[in-house]
Formats: C-alpha cells, sequence, structure tokens
C-alpha cells in the first residue's frame, strides 16, 4: 500500500497563496482583511533569519479563513491542489508604480521591490499585478483592488489600460482613441475628467486583463 506524503511547508503557504488569489487578494491584502500584521504572510516571513521554516500559526490560518468566507474542507482542498495552473505575479502598489526602478522602457516588470502574488495562470510570462489605493477609481476599482496587467496583450479602444508617462505618473483608464500623435483616455470615475496625452510623452501602455472587484 502507498504511503501518503506529509504535509509539507510549501504545501501550507501554497494553499494561503491560492486562498488569497481566489479572493482576488495579495498575501498581505488577505492578512490585512484577516485583521493581522500586513507582512504575516510575506514570502520574508516564511523562513526564519537562521534559514528555518517558519510555518504559519492556526490562529492565522482560522481569521484568514473567517474573512474570506472558506471553510476548513475546501482549505484542505487548497492543500492538496498541488498541481494547479497558478503562476507567481510581481505585485505592487499602483501609488508606488511611478518610482523609478521598478519598469523598464517597454513597460514589463523589473528590479527590486516587488510582493508576489498567487494567480491562474495567464498567457504572458511578464504580467504583473497592482493593488488600488484610495477612492479615485470608484465604481470601477475601490480600495484595495488587484488588477492584473499583461503588458504582451493587444489593446483596442475600449480596454482598460494601464499608463505610465515620461514624467513618471502612473494611471488607469479605458483607451477611447488612440492616434499616431495622441492618446486620448476616458476616466474611471465619471467624476474626474478624461484625459489627452501626446505620444510624444508616453512611456508605455498596457492592457488590464482581470480585476479582484
Amino acid at each position: 500500500m502507498p504511503q501518503r506524503s506529509m504535509l509539507t511547508h510549501s504545501d501550507i503557504w501554497n494553499a494561503i497563496d491560492r486562498l488569497a488569489a481566489r479572493s482576488g487578494k495579495s498575501a498581505s491584502g488577505l492578512a490585512k482583511a484577516a485583521g493581522l500584521d500586513p507582512t504575516t504572510f510575506n514570502k520574508s516571513k516564511r523562513i526564519t533569519p537562521e534559514g528555518r521554516p517558519r510555518w504559519p500559526s492556526t490562529e492565522s490560518i482560522a481569521k484568514s479563513l473567517a474573512a474570506t468566507g472558506v471553510t476548513v474542507d475546501a482549505f484542505v482542498a487548497l492543500i492538496t491542489e498541488r498541481g494547479g495552473a497558478v503562476q507567481q505575479v510581481p505585485l505592487i502598489g499602483l501609488a508606488e508604480a511611478g518610482a523609478g526602478g521598478f519598469f523598464d522602457d517597454g513597460g514589463f516588470p523589473v528590479g527590486k521591490g516587488w510582493d508576489e502574488i498567487a494567480f491562474p495562470a495567464v498567457n504572458d510570462e511578464h504580467a504583473y499585478a497592482l493593488e488600488i489605493s484610495g477612492e479615485s477609481m470608484q465604481p470601477a476599482y475601490r480600495d484595495g483592488t488587484v488588477i492584473i496587467v499583461s503588458p504582451s496583450s493587444p489593446i483596442r479602444r475600449g480596454d482598460r489600460v494601464v499608463v505610465k508617462t515620461k514624467d513618471g505618473e502612473v494611471m488607469a483608464k479605458e483607451l477611447k482613441r488612440r492616434t499616431g500623435k495622441a492618446i486620448e483616455l476616458r476616466s474611471l470615475n465619471p467624476a474626474h475628467p478624461e484625459r489627452t496625452l501626446s505620444t510624444n510623452d508616453v512611456l508605455w501602455i498596457a492592457r488590464i486583463v482581470w480585476a479582484s472587484q
């Protein structure tokens, strides 16, 4: 009779990542929703400074299940879901994305300072996640919404996009019209005006392919 494999450190942490992803949250977002310190589930907290595995507490798991409405049985299923098509996607706050060092000139994520979020595999190895903060994009995106951005996906009129200007401004908008000289953008919040940018002032534009809320 084959011996059952033991529960491993990575099994538990992968299940927490899947729980966060299915709730449309980052690991830190899940911790905040559970009333825990936002860094409780961070990658850096999973190994001690001495290099030993650090396991999540039963209390932190219980609070996370309560916050997401997931049963213990469903969480056990996430533990055993070892072959699921989930990839680690780089994550950063939209408000932070305007700082230098996070993107190359083509809009692909580079450098350090990114967190990670487990997400069902997307057809773009360069896809990344941005977490919305504030209320300026309601009703489309609320505070805490995570959006997945695919810099390799084609962009059409009416698509929601992330745009970065050469001045370092990063914004999420709807593409209204694009010509050789200008990019016209519609604000996601109807209380905010539309924007027209010269193509010379735009560093890159990338399509939003998914949002958690």
